[in-house]
């Protein structure tokens, strides 16, 4: 649980580095802890190291050793609970509190950074056993006072439940940890690669397509004879079997815009000679074409 100095586990040893030599050099002398020749110390980068650096400096910090690691107060706090078999729910914050600091105590030699949070948590416990050890004011024996514990309780309960959540989670397989994919490979050749085409890209093709043709087309002009005579005789037949014709009637889209344009020029030519009336009963209301009335 606490830290360690290797150096200081190391009392008592027989073997000791000759002051000149790098940090973690072998002795001249010993040739049995000296690698074979050709062999490697290490590698760097993917690249062999033949040769330690004359210059290599291994900080103290490097050798120490950690029995336990936690990951912040609550962390601790939960495992003095549990390795002493406390109820959560009941903790005796004086053997907790005293058990917390001494933990601290010690990381507060070697890192002060890091006990400052730990610091935190035990100012936390301090003033929860003092609340605790005050006496209750009279108007509060009638109300039931919430436990000092309960906040903290509550925080633990969470951390627990986080905690073994993320150690199932660890415990499912993972790619590149657990197990590699299987990779087979296939001769290219044998084994036909069809594009994939969406049907946006075929439409696109399509269109391109018409498009193309629409360019290389040739518009061929026929000459068609139309007589506006002609189209003003079908348009007094056509009145005389009825009383009045929408305008839009009198038309036949079918023909196409040139026997349109007859057809309108002949009407125009009725309504000048007095033949036909061109009647609408309001405004915006449908247009209807009659026959001029005549006295008798």
């Amino acid at each position: 649980m606490l830290p360690h100095d290797a150096a200081g586990d190391a009392q008592g040893s027989s073997a000791t580095a000759a002051p000149d030599s790098p940090a973690g050099a072998p002795p001249a002398g010993d040739s049995a802890g000296a690698p074979a020749a050709g062999a490697a110390f290490a590698r760097l980068y993917g690249e062999p190291l033949l040769k330690l650096p004359n210059d290599l400096y291994i900080p103290p910090d490097a050798l120490e050793i950690f029995l336990e690691a936690f990951e912040g107060p609550l962390d601790l706090l939960l495992y003095l609970i549990r390795r002493q078999n406390f109820n959560i729910l009941d903790i005796p914050m004086a053997q907790v509190t005293l058990q917390y600091l001494k933990y601290v105590d010690q990381i507060r030699l070697s890192n002060l950074e890091l006990a400052a949070e730990y610091l935190l948590m035990a100012a936390m416990l301090i003033e929860i056993k003092s609340r605790m050890l005050l006496p209750q004011r009279p108007h509060d024996i009638e109300i039931e006072a919430e436990d000092p514990r309960a906040e903290l309780v509550r925080r633990l309960l969470e951390y627990e439940q986080i905690k073994l959540a993320a150690y199932d989670l660890n415990a499912v397989p993972q790619v590149d940890r657990d197990f590699v994919r299987t990779q087979v490979f296939i001769e290219q050749s044998l084994v036909p690669v069809w594009p994939d085409v969406s049907p946006a890209d075929l439409q696109a093709a399509w269109r391109g397509l018409m498009k193309r043709a629409t360019l290389k087309q040739h518009h061929r002009i026929s000459r068609e004879e139309l007589s506006v005579r002609e189209h003003m005789t079908m348009i007094l037949r056509r009145l005389q079997s009825q009383r009045f014709v929408e305008f839009a009637d009198l038309f036949d889209v079918a023909g196409g815009v040139p026997v349109l344009v007859v057809n309108f020029v002949a009407m125009l030519e009725l309504a000048k000679e007095t033949l036909i009336e061109i009647t609408q009963a309001e405004p915006f209301a449908p247009i209807y074409v009659r026959l001029a009335y005549s006295p008798a």
